[in-house]
């Protein structure tokens, strides 16, 4: 039986597989930030600062998944509307990560208390610069699409600018987060080190799980790495051989980044102040035989919260 090729060197099998993998990792990130943005929401303990940060966070990636997921490529109109949807609250998302890296940084290391006077500098900087690399990406906008998708383009200058105006600042942010979350832990590291010699074995228990909690700041650029890696080469791969894709790095280029709302959600999210939270309500309405497959209330209220800007204790030792 002859194998159909519809282009690029996928066959229409190939396509279907891309466009099931596509819809199945998005709804997945869909479910999982829409979960969170439901926790803001619905209970006003988590309506902080720190975590509205992760609020407009998990709303990027929402969205971003439900356009991943919803069009027709077939079709000029939602083709457009798809791929301009999606690179603009993709990259909010990542954009996201580094206010919250520049929080971090600005509140921990630098010792500032000012970070929510910036509040309204972070949505500019994020929807303004979103806005103006997506409409930059116009240039050469001369569409093809892969799976159910519409990022791919045809044109080399579509091509190169589709690359300047998602993957270049997405690699910058990756980098500011490494280097930012590299300096916030190594001057916790320092501070957990000077106070354990001070107060002597007594606090060494408390430090260590605080910096439990820190030492996962490390790993947050890895998400951004994990989900995009793979586009990153794939694109370049498309820019030196056009027309001839590769399969498995095509899928892995569309699974991973549609799975990039699930990985922030349950890294940047699921904190212990949203788990707490959560079960708080569910032993308000599961019955007693139930409750015991959960956590105990008293451990989540007793645990210190993961995600909450923590200086007040380093400068308590200052």
């Amino acid at each position: 039986m002859a194998t159909v090729q519809v282009g690029g060197g996928l066959t229409v099998h190939d396509r279907q597989i891309l466009a099931a993998v596509n819809t199945g990792a998005s709804s997945l990130s869909f479910v999982g930030s829409g979960f969170i943005v439901l926790c803001y929401c619905l209970f006003k303990e988590l309506r902080k600062f720190s975590f509205k940060l992760v609020f407009f966070l998990a709303l990027s990636d929402m969205l971003c998944s439900f356009f991943n997921m919803v069009g027709d490529p077939s079709k000029g109109f939602f083709c457009y509307a798809q791929s301009y949807s999606t690179h603009f609250f993709c990259v909010a998302s990542f954009l996201w990560t580094t206010t919250i890296a520049f929080t971090l940084h600005r509140t921990v290391v630098r010792h500032k208390t000012d970070v929510e006077d910036l509040e309204a500098m972070f949505h500019l900087y994020v929807w303004g610069t979103s806005l103006v690399m997506t409409v930059i990406r116009s240039i050469g906008n001369h569409h093809s699409h892969v799976g159910v998708l519409c990022w791919g383009q045809t044109g080399r200058t579509g091509k190169a600018v589709h690359f300047i105006t998602f993957y270049l600042p997405l690699w910058g942010a990756i980098l500011y987060n490494g280097f930012t979350y590299f300096q916030v832990i190594r001057m916790l590291n320092n501070a957990r080190r000077m106070a354990v010699g001070m107060s002597g074995h007594s606090y060494e228990f408390d430090a260590r799980a605080d910096m439990r909690a820190l030492n996962r700041w490390g790993y947050y650029p890895l998400i951004l790495i994990g989900s995009w890696a793979f586009g990153t080469i794939n694109r370049i791969h498309d820019f030196i051989e056009p027309g001839h894709k590769i399969f498995w790095l095509t899928l892995l280029d569309v699974g991973t980044a549609a799975l990039m709302g699930l990985f922030n959600s349950i890294a940047y999210g699921l904190n212990s102040s949203v788990r707490r939270a959560t079960y708080e309500r569910l032993e308000l309405f599961l019955p007693e035989r139930l409750r015991r497959w959960f956590p105990t209330g008293s451990r989540y209220r007793n645990q210190e919260q993961e995600s909450e800007l923590v200086s007040l204790k380093i400068q308590d030792q200052q």
